[in-house]
C-alpha cells in the first residue's frame, strides 16, 4: 500500500524531446489535455534572400508539463518525446519560481542598459521590480560597466544572462524568504 499521497499532487516536470520537435510535442500534449509549457523567444534568422523573425525554444529539447508524478509517464508515448528529466533516479521536479522565471524570460525579447546605481555585488540575489522581467528572481553578476542578471534554473542546470537596468532591481536581503 502506497502511503505517499504526494504522487497525487501535480508538479512541474521537464520532458526531453527529440531535436527540433519541441513545438510539435507541445501541441500534441495540449491536444491530449496535458497542461504543458514551452518557453519560446523571437529571433531573426538570415537567409540568402531574406530575413525572417521566428520563434524558437528558449531551452532546446525540453517541454514542461504540470502533472501528478503518477501520471507523468503518460507523456512518453507521445510522438517526439524521449524521456523524463531525472535527478537521482527520480523525475526532477521543477520549482514554480523557475517556471515563472522562464515565463518572464520568454515573454519579451528586450535588452536593457543600466540607468542608475544600486548597491549590488556579484552573487547577490535580486528580484526584478519593474519592466518586462518583473517578478524574476535571479543572481546578479557584474561585468565591467554593465550589470547582468543570471537566471538559474537549478533543476535543468541552465543559466541565462539578461541585461536589466539597476533601477529595476531590488536586492533580496539575507534571510528573506523567496517565493517558490
Amino acid at each position: 500500500m502506497n502511503l505517499n499521497k504526494n504522487d497525487d499532487n501535480p508538479n512541474w516536470y521537464a520532458i526531453f524531446t527529440k531535436p527540433r520537435s519541441e513545438k510539435k510535442v507541445y501541441q500534441r500534449m495540449l491536444d491530449q489535455q496535458i497542461e504543458a509549457f514551452l518557453p519560446l523567444v523571437k529571433t531573426v534568422r538570415q537567409w540568402s534572400d531574406r530575413k525572417k523573425t521566428i520563434e524558437i525554444p528558449l531551452i532546446s529539447s525540453y517541454v514542461f508539463v504540470y502533472l501528478p508524478e503518477k501520471d507523468l509517464y503518460q507523456t512518453l508515448p507521445i510522438q517526439g518525446t524521449v524521456n523524463v528529466l531525472k535527478h537521482l533516479g527520480k523525475p526532477a521536479k521543477i520549482r514554480p519560481v523557475e517556471i515563472e522565471n522562464l515565463r518572464i524570460l520568454s515573454g519579451t525579447g528586450e535588452n536593457h542598459q543600466i540607468s542608475s546605481s544600486i548597491n549590488l555585488s556579484s552573487g547577490d540575489d535580486v528580484e526584478v521590480i519593474n519592466g518586462p522581467f518583473m517578478g524574476l528572481i535571479a543572481t546578479c553578476l557584474r561585468e565591467g560597466k554593465n550589470h547582468r542578471v543570471v537566471v538559474k534554473i537549478d533543476s535543468l542546470g541552465s543559466c541565462f544572462n539578461v541585461n536589466i537596468p539597476l533601477s529595476f532591481l531590488r536586492k533580496i536581503q539575507k534571510g528573506e524568504t523567496i517565493k517558490t
